[in-house]
Parts: structure tokens; sequence; C-alpha cells
């Protein structure tokens, strides 16, 4: 059993990577905004958080295991959130990434490509800051958890493919569901094999 600390633990991702950790046995402190929107499981406490109070949030994160980060990179700063990780004592460090930063061909990210639709690309490049940063990072054993182009509501299949800085793609196109990438994302915490590193999941 591992204590968990979630930031965004009512979100698509977050909420999906909490009932996996529930249904896991793990004990998760649930930080959301809005703490009545997460959902009542076993091994899970909410608790009340905001991803621009550093402070607030390092006091939040003290005393687990592991912090996971569940939240949108354009509502967040991720200087704020690894500022906050750092001054909680966690070591281990767990990012839900973005897709855009994903290569589709060696040195050529998704989020470049002209066809990349423009409602995403602020939240796209956030995540790709928010990698950056990471990078430089060398007292945290993080990892950044990049979904497929994809990420939307489905099935819990245990059936995907891992990969590392390429997007994942098959014939139906790039795409992973909230409760697979739950999936993968549980499965690092539990069995860690990209310390310091970015991988991806998808079909």
């Amino acid at each position: 059993m591992t204590h968990v600390a979630l930031i965004g633990a009512s979100g698509n991702a977050g909420s999906r990577i909490l009932t996996e950790l529930s249904n896991r046995g793990h004990q998760v402190t649930a930080i959301a905004r809005n703490p009545d929107r997460i959902a009542a499981l076993p091994g899970v406490t909410a608790a009340k958080g905001d991803v621009f109070d550093g402070e607030g949030l390092a006091s939040l994160l003290k005393g687990h295991d592991v912090v996971i980060s569940s939240v949108h990179f354009s509502a967040s700063d991720p200087a704020i959130l690894i500022k906050a990780v750092r001054a909680s004592g966690v070591k281990r460090y767990l990012v839900v990434g973005g897709a855009g930063s994903l290569e589709v061909a060696p040195g050529q990210r998704l989020v470049d490509q002209p066809d990349f639709p423009a409602e995403y690309k602020e939240e796209a490049l956030g995540g790709a800051r928010f990698l950056d940063l990471l990078k430089d990072v060398d007292d945290l054993d993080w990892t950044f958890l990049s979904p497929s182009a994809m990420f939307v509501p489905g099935e819990r299949t245990g059936r995907f493919r891992l990969g590392k800085d390429a997007l994942l793609a098959n014939e139906n196109g790039s795409s992973i569901s909230f409760e697979d990438y739950a999936i993968a994302m549980v499965d690092e915490i539990e069995t860690p094999k990209h310390s310091r590193q970015r991988f991806t999941v998808g079909y």
C-alpha cells in the first residue's frame, strides 16, 4: 500500500486514476478545488487545495510516498507545482502529461504540425513547457506520462502499448481511454520503470 497525494482528483483523468488507486488498495489524499466533487471510495480522503497556493499545497502533500499531478496546464503553473512538491519533502512526482510534445517523426512534435487544432494549442504548449522544466529537475524522482492524441472516456481493457517520445497510433488513429491510462499510471507507481523520463501509452 502506497500513500498517494492526487492533485486534480475530480477531473477526467484524475477521477479514473483515483478509482484505480482505490481499487488496488492504496491510501489517497484526493485534492481538488471542490472536494465535494470527489468520489467517496475506500481509502480515499478528500481535501480542498488550490494549485496556485504553493505553501498550502506543500502542507497537503507532506507525509505521502508519491504525488500525482492531474491538472490542466493552461490553468496551473508548473513552477508552483514543482516547488510545492519539493517543499513537501516527497521525492516521487508523477505528472499526467500531454500528447502535444510527442514526436510524429524524429524532431517533429505533434503540436507543431500544421493541422494541429488551434483550440488545443495553448494546453499542448503548456504541457511541453512542463516537461522541459522537469528535465532540469534533479532532486525529484519524476515521471511524465503522455497520453495519445485522443484522450477520451472509454473502457478499462488493460490492453495497450507503452512508448517513449513517439506518438503511438494504429489503424484507428492515436487514442487511449482515461480508464486504461489510469492503469499505466498506477502500474508506474507500483513498479517504477521510467524514473526521470517521459513515456506514453496508447492502443
